[in-house]
């Protein structure tokens, strides 16, 4: 409390001491017993100055709040405050009996030791945060078609016996002969589900967009496991690995000094050339791909700067392109635009069902993603499949 209103709260109240003890000698020296009215209207008029004074204190005491509790190390005022009330003391200080108020106060407050559950509200972002989808699947580099069955039949040439030969004036012509062979792919089926509350499905924004979005390209992730090494037994895909031809070094063979990833690539095309296909996309492991950026010369020069062109990388002007699924270690080199097709039967698509099992009395909603398709390889030769260590191998001089 400041020292001057202090003094002048205590000089009020001895004055009104004074008072009241010669108004009650009046009092008894008066026949009525009652105290001369102008002493008694001096007495109300100092009590009036005394209370005012006392709200002034109040209010100073208010403003020094902020300066109390610095002052007060590990207390508070608004504790102290409260005790002093209860403890009567602002009732003995108006009485007269009492001239100053003091305050124990308690520890500091912190959010961590007097905030319970969410007292400062949180920045809510909005949607759900998940790391990206793959961005290029198999079924892109592959063509597609669409199917109205289960069985998707294909006639191939499997053999020609070609008896072209220059033939001399009156001389036998020469016999030429072929086979084909009718050949099928079932279609199969790849799909999953949810199955999800109604309250979960009201109650979270944005969850059916996020499903829509997020159940679809983990489906595509196993048809990418299925249309590369899918092993051809039902329900399975016949994928790639197991369909297309495998590398061979031929004329290549202990030929490469130093032989790296590159070489393998360079040898791959060659050998879709003699067969009379031309690449148009390689596929492989991301890791891979990077291990090829890497190679340097003797001089600690990268090899392949004037091979990468643009956003989309390739080598030797054929597209490369990244997939997780293809297995680390190994490559694809192909014509894949003449040699395979995927039909589709059903194309990828999302549904949400009540009517499942017990969902109509549970209150659940089946959330089912599914796709149907085959996958035809037409022409084994036009695709090369290897693994690189086995490939550089064969390629190394001794």
């Amino acid at each position: 409390m400041d020292e001057n209103v202090k003094n002048q709260l205590d000089q009020l109240g001895n004055i009104i001491d004074e008072k009241i003890e010669k108004a009650a000698g009046q009092a008894l020296e008066s026949a009525t017993g009652k105290a001369d009215s102008a002493l008694k209207g001096e007495i109300d008029n100092l009590t009036k100055k005394f209370n005012e004074r006392f709200d002034e204190m109040e209010v100073s005491q208010k403003k020094n709040f902020d300066s109390l509790i610095s002052k007060k190390e590990d207390k508070s005022f608004k504790g102290g405050l409260i005790k002093s009330i209860n403890d009567g003391v602002l009732d003995s200080f108006k009485s007269g009996s009492q001239r100053a108020v003091s305050f124990e106060l308690k520890a500091d407050m912190t959010g961590n030791a007097d905030y319970t559950n969410e007292v400062i509200a949180a920045d809510r972002i909005p949607g759900f945060k998940f790391d990206p989808n793959r961005p290029q699947n198999i079924r892109q580099i592959i063509p597609n078609g669409s199917t109205s069955s289960d069985v998707v039949r294909y006639v191939k040439e499997s053999g020609f016996n070609s008896g072209g030969a220059a033939v001399a004036e009156g001389g036998s012509i020469p016999q030429s002969d072929f086979d084909m062979t009718a050949t099928s792919v079932n279609v199969e089926k790849i799909a999953t589900y949810l199955r999800l509350s109604e309250e979960m499905l009201a109650d979270t924004p944005q969850l059916t967009s996020y499903i829509s979005n997020r159940v679809p390209a983990k489906l595509l992730v196993v048809e990418d496991d299925q249309l590369l090494g899918g092993n051809g037994t039902s329900p399975n895909l016949n994928g790639l690995y197991n369909s297309t031809t495998t590398f061979a070094e031929g004329s290549f063979a202990d030929s490469v000094d130093s032989a790296n990833q590159f070489d393998v690539l360079v040898a791959a095309m060659n050998q879709l050339a003699l067969n009379n296909y031309k690449a148009d996309n390689i596929l492989m492991n991301p890791t891979d791909f990077h291990k090829i950026l890497l190679l340097k010369d003797t001089q600690a020069k990268y090899l392949l700067d004037s091979w990468i062109q643009g956003l989309q990388p390739s080598f030797a002007g054929v597209p490369v392109i990244l997939n997780n699924e293809v297995n680390a270690g190994t490559f694809f080199v192909g014509d894949f635009a003449q040699s395979c097709q995927y039909w589709l039967r059903e194309n990828l698509n999302i549904s949400f069902h009540r009517e499942d099992g017990t969902n109509i009395r549970e209150g659940y909603v089946t959330c089912r993603a599914q796709l149907r398709g085959a996958l035809a390889t037409y022409l084994p030769l036009g695709i090369i499949n290897g693994t690189f260590a086995t490939a550089q191998a064969a390629l190394e001089t001794p």
